[in-house]
């Protein structure tokens, strides 16, 4: 059903009707309350980490991507840095919270991109899983859109629907749009989806990608939540793309995973390999950006799992 805006220059964005045989969506007992932390103030993010930030170099460096030809049943994986992935197979390239933008507003990118812009190939399909600034940059997808299909969830299309987009696709948890060869399925996660502080009426989630027998699972932003055993019993995950970063959120909210819950989710999600992003990008937390790469590969080595751990560099692309 295309819902309506105001604005003069409309784009029409589809809101799938409700199953009513699916399960009742999870959206309020998965959105973590704003509320701080009583103790969130003994700490002071400004002058620790933020203030210190914009005297630190920005590392990495640009260098063209090299895209391997794909076989069919193939995926090629680049991270892109932060959240943001490009996904190809032989047929289709999705790039997933693209962000190359080197400021969220006040807070300083230190990592490069993986590579410029302009490198990417021709992109079929764009997925956004919340409208939080470092995931969902107005900016980059304004230069991205070419009149493509763009998944959101539901309530986010307002924001994307006047940069280009043919159709923008909300969804609700546990529903599948089909995009060409690709099922997109948007699940459950445990966080928030306002873009400002009053702007609840988002929503926010992670993406399965099942394209050719192969299934990849992009889980957002999101804390530990008991929902990952209930997506890995509906979706056989090959891949699943973990956030490890993060966790010592300025307002002591949990708010995001740590290492060690992102390898629980991993085993409860059944996956066949993890790897883990949403770290090293953006000062989000006060653990030292170099951190959640260690703590994740010790608690992999910890519960026998370390060689299913794909450590990637951004903008080296990866057959699988």
């Amino acid at each position: 059903m295309p819902i309506r805006f105001p604005k003069k220059r409309r784009r029409n964005i589809v809101r799938q009707a409700p199953d009513d045989d699916a399960p009742v969506p999870l959206r309020h007992s998965t959105r973590v309350r704003l509320r701080p932390r009583s103790d969130w103030h003994k700490r002071n993010f400004l002058t620790s980490v933020l203030i210190p930030s914009l005297f630190v170099k920005r590392s990495g460096e640009y260098v063209p991507p090299q895209f391997p030809k794909i076989r069919e049943g193939e995926i090629c994986i680049t991270w892109i840095g932060h959240a943001s992935f490009l996904i190809q197979t032989h047929e289709v390239n999705i790039l997933i919270d693209p962000i190359w933008s080197k400021w969220l507003k006040v807070v300083k990118r230190l990592k490069q991109p993986g590579f410029e812009i302009h490198h990417l190939p021709s992109i079929d399909f764009v997925l956004v899983t919340h409208a939080h600034f470092d995931h969902l940059d107005r900016r980059t997808l304004r230069r991205v859109a070419a009149n493509q299909p763009i998944v959101v969830p539901t309530g986010v299309g307002n924001l994307v629907h006047d940069l280009g987009f043919h159709i923008v696709h909300e969804l609700d948890y546990w529903q599948t749009v089909e995009l060409g060869p690709l099922k997109i399925s948007l699940t459950p996660c445990h966080h928030w989806g306002a873009r400002f502080l009053a702007d609840l009426h988002r929503d926010f989630g992670g993406f399965v990608i099942a394209s050719n027998g192969r299934t990849i699972f992009h889980c957002g932003d999101t804390a530990y939540f008991p929902g990952f055993k209930e997506i890995g019993e509906r979706f056989s995950v090959d891949l699943a793309l973990l956030p490890i970063g993060a966790y010592e959120a300025p307002t002591g909210r949990e708010v995001h995973m740590n290492p060690e819950e992102a390898v629980t989710a991993f085993l409860e999600l059944r996956a066949k390999t993890l790897i883990p992003m949403h770290y090293g990008t953006f000062p989000l937390g006060f653990e030292p950006l170099y951190e959640p790469p260690q703590r994740l590969l010790a608690a992999a080595r910890a519960h026998g799992v370390e060689e299913k751990v794909l450590m990637m560099t951004e903008g080296k692309p990866v057959v699988l």
